[in-house]
């Protein structure tokens, strides 16, 4: 019976701790860390792999991306996608920085009390995504785009960052998502009064709204936080908060922990797929989120 190996590839110093841990406790029985990688070297890593197994055993050799560069991430799996040669595979997965996992884990948990609270289907609502030039805004925003909502990514500097983040989601998903400038607390007020959602990604530690601006947003149903570093990007909404009542709102407010805890249940998931595959798989924040909300919905 061959080994189950996980090659754990980063272009940084070191490989996330977090991902080291995930595996091992998903089974696999090795993880090597390849670290500084550029892009340009995926392909020969990915033949060295493949070739040095028969191809009923490919499926038994694993890639993982990290990092924290979702769209380096995702040039990554597609260089190793392409560096395949049939019969010879091996299974690929990416998570840069927890961000496809993090942000398909918040999609479904919002998506939930969407529907517990008021029967509405995320399709249906305008969503703005407060951090979306990083990892996990910018992936949160894209599967909420995909799924029909209409999404507002806010330039904390203004807009012509995340109007940048907006053609290049149109570019790469084939999605429509509107930057908006966020640089001033007036606007971000007026921003929030159209949203029936609010996604706050932002910087760890950074206050991103007031619980004085959630109370003015008349039309919000779910607002969700995944910083876990007080400041609390959105006041009024606690860590452990899951689906809790937003003081003064008619919302409810989902806290870092409590997507958190569907964050690691996914990419351990995820990593438990690979392991069992039959065939070659290759895993991005789409399968990531249908995951997610699947786990989400069996609770």
């Amino acid at each position: 019976m061959p080994k189950n190996i996980l090659h754990m590839l980063t272009p940084h110093k070191h490989v996330s701790p977090f991902d080291v841990n995930q595996a091992l406790d998903a089974g696999y029985d090795s993880v090597t860390p390849y670290e500084q990688v550029e892009l340009d070297e995926v392909a020969d890593l990915v033949q060295d792999v493949i070739f040095s197994r028969p191809p009923d055993h490919g499926t038994s050799s694993a890639i993982f991306f990290g990092g924290d560069d979702a769209v380096l991430a995702l040039d990554m799996i597609d260089t190793a996608k392409n560096a395949l040669v049939p019969p010879f595979t091996c299974n690929i997965m990416a998570d840069p920085a927890g961000s496809f996992t993090t942000a398909a884990a918040m999609v479904a948990k919002v998506e939930k009390a969407l529907k517990e609270k008021s029967g509405t289907e995320l399709k249906d609502t305008t969503i703005a995504v407060f951090g979306a030039t990083g990892v996990v805004g910018y992936c949160a925003a894209v599967i909420a785009a995909m799924e029909g909502a209409k999404v507002k990514i806010v330039g904390y500097s203004g807009v012509a960052r995340v109007q940048s983040r907006a053609d290049e989601m149109k570019q790469r998903f084939d999605v429509d998502v509107e930057a908006v400038d966020g640089s001033s607390d007036e606007k971000n007020t007026a921003i929030i009064a159209d949203v029936e959602v609010i996604l706050s990604a932002a910087k760890a530690g950074v206050r991103v709204l007031s619980l004085d601006q959630l109370k003015s947003a008349s039309k919000l149903l779910v607002a969700a936080d995944v910083n876990a570093v007080p400041p609390l990007g959105l006041e009024g909404i606690d860590v452990m908060d899951d689906a809790a009542e937003i003081e003064g709102t008619k919302a409810v407010g989902i806290g870092a922990l409590a997507t958190g805890v569907f964050k690691s249940k996914t990419e351990y998931g995820l990593l438990r797929q690979m392991i069992d595959a039959e065939e070659g798989q290759v895993l991005d924040f789409r399968h990531a989120f249908e995951l997610a909300r699947k786990l989400v919905n069996e609770g």
